[in-house]
């Protein structure tokens, strides 16, 4: 379990604070991760990698010379927001573009692929290219649904080797696809990993047995299997790889990078043992073993478990693989002279603006505001019982992501409206925040909401039943966009039936206490039938069997916010108009 820590809603934050504190060297804090503490050639193409935290040396670690140029540091096991992504690659481009790798998650990819969007109205450049080596995730037909675990580092060498070289974005670009195509990775769990403040792991394995096939955010396996010896164990994660080999590729006489990755708890000591069979494998299959690594490079806290990655090398990937790197967790070749970047590109900070509204708006503000510190009140109040509804078929994190997310929105929105902001900046950057420090797929949902209810409300006057019940619409428009559909098991099985039952009430003439009420325990009814679902997206769809009969925990926070609006709203009825 992991013993050391404060507040665990802290720990990302006070991780960062301390990796950079031991890397002044070579890393730079800024806003939402790191970035090179060192300066790049003007026109390079900055590469810009990041994920959830908790799998160090992954992504902070792997940002220098040779390497990332910056990495976007999410909260544990969330991914970062797109403002963080933004912000981090940002400060790390030099003018050559940007190329965004990372994970193939849902979170992940929503907030990466928004982050890229904003990057290209401010006129920057950018490429992504997503990691899909892990094998047991999706059948090989379907490849690009596939995750990314330790592969996440042959993918980012290659890249940082190439922009270091000063290749274009396309080539750059190029490079990197072509390593994540000829890369795969497979791996085991003895054991299931604790977050911080957490009293039990993600899950657990029988003693004597193994997860075969985990993911390293405390998903399960897909199968169980006696634990073996290590060279039973090397057999398993050779054999199964030489099975998933990548298209044009034939064993004999190939030339692979063997990566043998612990995930926390096993040791190096105990890697080697397995590694030595593995390299004997790899050699009878007749493959060329060139350069292996192995250790701790993409970890999950404390899980007890190992991984293969097999990455099958050209010419030219061969090449970029030997390239130097020098970064905190991950050096190769001679050292590279590198030149600080001036003290004040290294103090740089940003204030988030707001927009002052007019007097009616303003009153608006308020009532926002302290709508949004009852939701928090609510989320902190029954954050422990959604963390335990989510880790029946996911990882457990929407209840500390939730109250992540809601203190942020509160903490905003009270500064937002103390400085004279209008209702819709309010909920505006109350979306930013609640994205930013919530991270995740549920972070970037809720943000998105956040922000489609300020635009349509605006700055300008008190909104009346109706106009709300419209920006309640855009809002269910933004969640809608992400992917979910009733039936799915998600958060959209509240929300729509609120929305339909708010704008048909509000249109026949209800004040908007009582079309809320109404609309209200629509939601309610239906998160609780949830629990009837069997989940269609997410990672609970994974194990979706598991989760029939208890709600989804996305559905249900979404009840309990309604209701702690309701409160609000009802107390502020008499300066509420229709």
């Amino acid at each position: 379990m992991t013993r050391l820590f404060n507040d665990p809603a802290d720990f990302a934050d006070e991780m960062v604070d301390g990796f950079v504190a031991a890397n002044r060297a070579r890393v730079r804090k800024v806003h939402g991760g790191v970035a090179r503490a060192t300066t790049s050639p003007e026109g390079t193409v900055a590469l810009v990698v990041g994920g959830g935290s908790g799998h160090y040396p992954a992504f902070g670690g792997l940002v220098g010379h040779g390497l990332a140029a910056g990495a976007a540091m999410g909260n544990l096991f969330a991914s970062p927001s797109a403002q963080q992504v933004t912000a981090v690659a940002k400060a790390s481009e030099h003018g050559g573009g940007v190329l965004l790798s990372y994970g193939n998650y849902a979170g992940d990819v929503l907030n990466f692929d928004a982050a890229a969007r904003a990057l290209t109205e401010a006129g920057i450049d950018v490429r992504t290219v997503r990691v899909t080596d892990d094998v047991a995730s999706a059948p090989s037909a379907e490849a690009h649904k596939r995750r990314g675990i330790a592969g996440d580092l042959c993918v980012f060498k290659v890249a940082g080797a190439a922009a270091e070289q000063g290749r274009s974005l396309d080539e750059v670009t190029a490079v990197a696809t072509r390593a994540n195509d000829r890369t795969r990775s497979f791996g085991v769990a003895f054991s299931g990993c604790s977050l911080p403040g957490a009293d039990e792991p993600l899950f657990t394995v029988p003693e004597g047995r193994m997860a075969i096939g985990m993911g390293i955010h405390g998903e399960r396996g897909i199968d169980e299997a006696d634990v073996p010896t290590a060279d039973g164990l090397a057999e398993l994660l050779v054999e199964k790889l030489l099975t998933e080999l990548p298209s044009g590729v034939a064993v004999d006489g190939a030339r692979v990078v063997p990566i043998l990755n612990g995930l926390g708890s096993v040791k190096y000591e105990e890697l080697f043992v397995v590694f030595d069979a593995v390299q004997r494998r790899l050699t009878a299959a007749g493959a060329v073993v060139v350069e292996p690594e192995v250790g701790e490079l993409v970890t999950s806290f404390d899980m007890a478990g190992v991984s293969l990655t097999l990455f099958w090398l050209d010419d030219e990937l061969e090449q970029l693989w030997a390239a130097p790197a020098d970064a905190p967790a991950y050096r190769k070749g001679g050292a590279v002279p590198q030149e600080r970047v001036p003290a004040d590109v290294l103090e740089q900070g940003e204030a988030v603006p707001v927009t002052v509204g007019s007097e009616e708006s303003r009153a608006s503000a308020t009532t926002v505001a302290t709508a949004i510190e009852a939701i928090k009140t609510t989320i902190d109040a029954h954050a422990d019982e959604l963390g335990r509804i989510d880790a029946v078929a996911g990882d457990g994190d929407h209840g500390i992501g939730m109250q992540r997310g809601s203190t942020a929105a509160d903490a905003a929105a009270q500064d937002a409206a103390a400085r004279g902001a209008g209702a819709g900046s309010v909920l505006a950057v109350a979306g930013d925040a609640w994205s930013d420090k919530a991270g995740g797929t549920s972070g970037a949902i809720w943000g998105a909401a956040l922000e489609a209810l300020g635009r349509v409300l605006g700055d300008d006057q008190r909104p009346s039943a109706a106009t709300v019940a419209q920006a309640v619409g855009a809002a269910t428009e933004a969640v809608l966009a992400f992917g979910a559909v009733p039936g799915d098991k998600t958060m959209v099985d509240a929300l729509v039936p609120f929305d339909e039952v708010l704008t048909a009430r509000t249109a026949a003439g209800d004040d908007l206490v009582t079309a809320w009420s109404a609309a209200s325990a629509a939601a309610t009814t239906a998160a609780d039938a949830t629990a009837d679902l069997l989940p269609r997206m997410g990672r609970a769809r994974t194990h979706g069997e598991d989760a029939v009969g208890t709600p989804d925990a996305g559905a249900i926070s979404f009840a309990l916010i309604t209701a702690a609006v309701l409160a609000t709203l009802a107390a502020t009825s008499d300066k509420t108009e229709k």
